[in-house]
């Protein structure tokens, strides 16, 4: 074929990509329908030219077009990796991991469900094997939910629901494409009716074998790319190689799913990279894959539409039977897992109530796209399946995807404005408003500032104030007096402000990089998370979002429990690390908030939805204030380190601005700019190494802190420092009842808890101990304690503390003290404490 031909071909795809945006924006159809739309005309059109006898003149043209290298492994081996590895970097993978059992349950158990109905359903109503029918219902079985995602996120439908339905698709993608590697194994080796526990034997080994491969995959690029930081464009190279390698290593070397790999290889990456690349290397990395993503992803289309005519050649009458008995049972499997499990899941509340009208949308947007048509591409091409299933496959894969795309995809918006999710809530609406009043305050005042530099007529100025402050002052009066917005709702609206400032903060503190990106990463999350529980249970949702940022995690109390049982320091000290960051993170931007309740919020929702944010946000600066402190008594002269780091990052962000005015300025050169700016890059790589924590050294300090230890000599203190075992608790978590065994005792080091015993309550901060009670009475727990903010706590057995009470004056008198607070002679309670110490 002329190069210059397919130079020429390749351009006008290119172009079509470029015009084929507007054009699915005009229409109001979906991006992917366009597309494909596109496709099956050039398809057909080359077809139709080349069999005609009205002109020869495009002929070669439509031999062209029909003699490109459209191959099933063009698809999975080329367009595949890209789209699938774009998508896992563009994810919020922390706040997916809130999600992690809907996501899984919804992209395994709908994967299956469908190749199981489709598979069985065209087993009895056509004549073909069983294995064959298995291997159409995993072809069909996925989804591209790029058109409803695209929607949702139009119509502001919460952000919770578009995120597990973009997980579920990138998890169903992959575990259908196991199966039909699975069935397709079973077509070729001519085994008609498989056992279904050769299936279940085989399908683990995909999906782990990918998954590891995927990782070390990642891993070696990680650190190819961490050793050329320098190299902008070397990292980009390195990041493009990776998604191709491990699709290839798993496919070819393992025989595992190739899509697995490239799936775990970029959450991997999406993980780890923030905090291993410089946030603009990141930032480019993210922009690059964005744009191969989207040729990747147009190409695809247009080519699988291409061979839509050749594959509907020989098309039957009875197969339209099949198609419809395949869209049925596709369509039925979706109602069972939206309308069957999904309510399931939301009633053990691990999902969000999706409303029906959201289902209805979920069920009627599932497209098909090109991941179906190239999976029944591979099935046309194999010469090892029987012809009969092949033509079969093709036609009933490409069938069903017309039929979404063309029917589906058409009248997706349609069905979305009759379910009435096109208009916004009254909350919505309210909040529009606000928006609008914040915004046009902003504008004024901005406007008044640019009056004043460029000296405008006064005339001019005045009458356009005038007319300015008359629609700002309707626009906040209507957001203030509209009598349907109850005071609750004005308290949430306020609250989805304050989130939403906050989280600009965050991104704007990110910018001047005086927060790490792995860091900026993680408190982003923490205020997506303000805005979600804002937005679905108000002040309840935003107070325990708030209290969850700063809670012990399952992996910190993991890594407690390694270096506590098997000596293994470094995960603890990498999290507590990250925690004393992430909590200095949140005190800066924390104290940046109360500006903009005062001078936004008042003066739209009024004095007391201002006041009950201020009691908001006090409650938790103090709450972080508690839990650094605790942080800080543990591991002195760590947080100041932090803040070093902080105070130089400021410093390098302030040095380079006034480098670019003065570049600005005409004051240096180009040469001497980019000269300085390599020193300022080298001293930022330098501050952004964080210095290391030993956990080990920090427990003596610790102890030493207790005024209850205070007698106790070098060496004795060296012995409890090794006794004492650390216990991290968040608020609410209940630490002991009553009627339980009396064998330990607990010494606050930071926080507080509250005691409950015979209908009295106690608070004990730090400094203090509880538990001692029940065993020097010897008798059952009679009190119930339970944390009442973050704490840490020293852990003591009761052989070990006997031993330290009768060594210690200062112990023995709070012991007297607590008992007498309690109305418990003190004497009978350390009478023997007392004779074994004399």
């Amino acid at each position: 074929m002329d190069i210059v031909l397919i130079l020429s071909i390749i351009a006008t795809l290119f172009l079509v990509i470029g015009v084929a945006e507007p054009l699915a924006a005009r229409l109001r159809v979906p991006y992917s329908v366009i597309l494909a739309i596109i496709g099956i005309l050039i398809g057909g059109g080359a077809l139709f030219f080349l069999r005609t006898e009205l002109t020869d003149a495009l002929n070669p043209m439509a031999e062209a077009i029909l003699a490109l290298p459209i191959r099933s492994n063009v698809f999975l081996y080329v367009f595949l990796p890209t789209l699938l590895f774009q998508v896992t970097l563009g994810m919020n993978l922390r706040r997916m991991i809130d999600d992690w059992v809907p996501i899984l349950m919804l992209a395994v158990v709908a994967v299956v469900v469908a190749t199981l109905a489709v598979g069985y359903a065209l087993f009895w109503a056509s004549t073909l094997p069983l294995a064959a029918c298995l291997l159409i219902g995993a072809i069909v079985s996925t989804t591209d939910p790029s058109a409803v995602v695209s929607i949702f996120r139009s119509i502001s439908a919460p952000r919770r629901l578009a995120r597990i339905i973009e997980g579920e698709s990138l998890l169903n993608d992959a575990a259908a494409i196991a199966l039909f590697g699975l069935f397709m194994g079973f077509v070729m080796l001519g085994t008609p009716d498989p056992a279904l526990s050769d299936a279940v034997m085989r399908f683990p080994k995909l999906i782990a074998g990918g998954a590891v491969i995927g990782w070390l995959a990642a891993q070696v690029a990680i650190l190819l790319m961490t050793r050329a930081a320098r190299y902008e464009l070397a990292q980009l190279s390195i990041s493009v190689a990776l998604p191709y390698l491990a699709y290839i290593g798993a496919e070819q070397l393992v025989g595992a799913s190739g899509v697995i790999a490239v799936v775990v290889a970029g959450i991997t990456l999406n993980l780890a990279g923030p905090g291993r690349l410089t946030p603009q290397s990141w930032a480019n990395l993210r922009e690059l894959w964005d744009v191969l993503a989207h040729w990747a992803g147009a190409l695809i289309f247009i080519l699988a539409a291409l061979l839509i005519p050749r594959l509907l050649e020989e098309v039957q009458v009875g197969d339209f039977v099949l198609v419809g008995v395949v869209i049925m049972a596709a369509l039925a499997a979706r109602v069972v897992v939206l309308y069957g499990l999904l309510p399931l899941l939301t009633a053990l509340r691990l999902s969000p109530a999706v409303e029906r009208p959201y289902r209805v949308a979920i069920l009627w947007g599932g497209l098909r796209g090109a991941v179906t048509l190239a999976l029944a591409l591979a099935v046309t091409e194999s010469f090892r399946v029987p012809d009969g299933i092949q033509r079969v496959a093709g036609i009933l894969a490409t069938g069903f995807t017309l039929f979404t795309l063309l029917v589906q995809g058409t009248t997706l918006r349609w069905i979305i404005r009759r379910l009435g999710l096109d208009r916004l809530s009254a909350l919505d609406e309210a909040l529009s408003r606000q928006v609008v009043a914040v915004a046009l305050q902003t504008v004024r005042e901005d406007v008044a500032r640019t009056n004043e530099n460029y000296e405008l007529t006064h005339d001019i100025v005045r009458s356009e104030a005038k007319r300015f402050g008359e629609r700002l002052e309707t626009e906040v009066k209507t957001a203030e007096d509209r009598a349907d917005i109850l005071e609750r709702d004005r308290i949430t609206l306020g609250l989805i402000a304050l989130a939403g400032h906050e989280r600009g903060t965050i991104l704007a503190r990110m910018h001047e990089r005086t927060i790490s990106a792995r860091m900026a990463d993680t408190v982003l999350s923490d205020a997506d998370r303000l805005i979600e529980g804002a937005r679905s249970a108000g002040r309840n949702g935003y107070r325990l979002a708030a209290r969850r940022s700063i809670a012990y995690g399952w992996a910190f109390r993991a890594s407690v429990v390694l270096h506590n049982r098997l000596g293994l320091s470094r995960p603890l000290a990498r999290l507590t690390a990250d925690r004393f960051e992430r909590l200095l993170s949140q005190r800066l931007i924390l104290r940046d908030l109360g500006t903009f309740i005062d001078g936004r919020i008042r003066r739209i929702h009024g004095r007391r939805v201002a006041e009950l944010l201020h009691e908001l946000l006090a409650r938790r600066v103090e709450t972080v204030e508690t839990a650094l402190e605790g942080l800080r008594l543990q591991y002195p002269g760590y947080a100041e380190e932090l803040e070093r780091r902080f105070i130089r990052r400021t410093a390098l962000r302030l040095e380079e601005r006034e480098y670019a005015t003065m570049r600005e300025d005409g004051l240096i050169g180009a040469e001497v700019h980019a000269k300085l700016m390599e020193k300022i890059t080298q001293r930022r790589a330098a501050s952004e190494d964080r210095p290391p924590l030993d956990i080990a050294l920090q427990r003596k300090d610790l102890v030493q802190q207790f005024p209850l230890f205070a007698d106790l000599d070098a060496r004795a203190l060296r012995h409890l420092a090794r006794a004492l075992k650390p216990r991290y608790v968040n608020a609410g978590t209940v630490i002991f009842r009553k009627d339980g065994p009396a064998r330990r005792v607990f010494f606050i080091a930071s926080g507080a808890v509250e005691l409950e015993s015979a209908g009295q309550t106690w608070r004990l901060g730090r400094g203090e101990m509880f538990g001692q009670m029940a065993i020097l009475m010897k008798k059952a727990r009679r009190a119930e304690v339970r944390a009442i903010a973050p704490s840490t706590l020293l852990v003591l057995d009761e052989a070990r503390f006997r031993r330290l009470l009768r060594r210690s004056k200062a112990l023995r008198e709070a012991v007297r003290s607590s008992a007498e607070k309690r109305g418990i002679d003190p004497t009978r309670l350390l009478s023997e404490i007392t004779q074994e110490a004399g």
